[in-house]
């Protein structure tokens, strides 16, 4: 949508879009956006709420006042949280259970152990939908795995393009959204902020999330702490797991 707009506005109509992948709207540069901290297929937040969507929109066209382009920016609100399916925990046929990592075993191989386990999971999801959001990185999961770790360990020793702020935050992305789409293959719908928490507490990949963002937020590159503070935790993340 990005490119297309442009051509509109070469037509002399002004556009304006609504982001829900900040990376591909950095790199297009259309001449106005608003990226919003939803997930993908919630542009204007959850269902049902009308007076959000309304703000969300209301940020969206404010941004015609603009005298000159492009123009980027974040949608600082959060949507609410969709209410829970009260029917997604009944009848689960085989869903996903890492159990007990291994006692021997590191933080990366515990999320190997994990993709593994997943790649039937996603192969389903793309199987049905015929769609996916994973590839922005262009590499396969255990390679994602094994440049995150090496960045949580060592976030200043050059190695390759992951180790600067896009690539590392391209691998993130990857990652999450291959363990996502790997849980929607699951029987049994949960609300996207269940999916969330699953991720980033109940996996192994979280854990690594969050050992990544303690070294890059000390990391001597100003544009890897900015992605540290700003862009790696979802502020679900940041709020802590639900209480008992």
């Amino acid at each position: 949508m990005g490119a297309l707009a442009q051509y509109i506005e070469d037509e002399g109509v002004p556009t304006v879009q609504i982001s829900l992948v900040r990376e591909h709207t950095e790199a297009i540069r259309p001449p106005r956006a608003l990226w919003v901290p939803f997930i993908l297929g919630r542009p204007l937040g959850v269902p049902g709420d009308p007076a959000f969507q309304q703000r969300v929109l209301r940020a969206a066209l404010a941004l015609f006042d603009r005298d000159s382009g492009p123009v980027l920016e974040d949608y600082a609100e959060e949507a609410a949280p969709e209410p829970a399916d009260e029917d997604a925990g009944s009848g689960l046929a085989c869903p996903i259970d890492f159990g007990a990592p291994r006692s021997e075993a590191t933080l990366s191989e515990q999320v190997l152990d994990e993709v593994a386990q997943l790649r039937s999971w996603h192969d389903l999801f793309v199987s049905r939908t015929g769609r996916t959001a994973f590839g922005l990185a262009g590499r396969p999961p255990r390679e994602l795995v094994l440049r995150i770790a090496r960045m949580a360990d060592a976030p200043d020793v050059p190695a390759d393009d992951a180790c600067d702020a896009l690539g590392l935050r391209l691998a993130c992305e990857d990652l999450k959204a291959y363990y996502l789409e790997s849980r929607l293959a699951q029987p049994g719908r949960l609300a996207p902020d269940a999916m969330q928490r699953w991720f980033w507490f109940e996996t192994a990949a979280g854990r690594l999330y969050f050992a990544l963002e303690r070294a890059t937020a000390a990391s001597s590159d100003p544009a890897l702490r900015h992605f540290a503070a700003k862009n790696l935790l979802p502020r679900i993340a940041l709020d802590g797991p639900p209480g008992p």
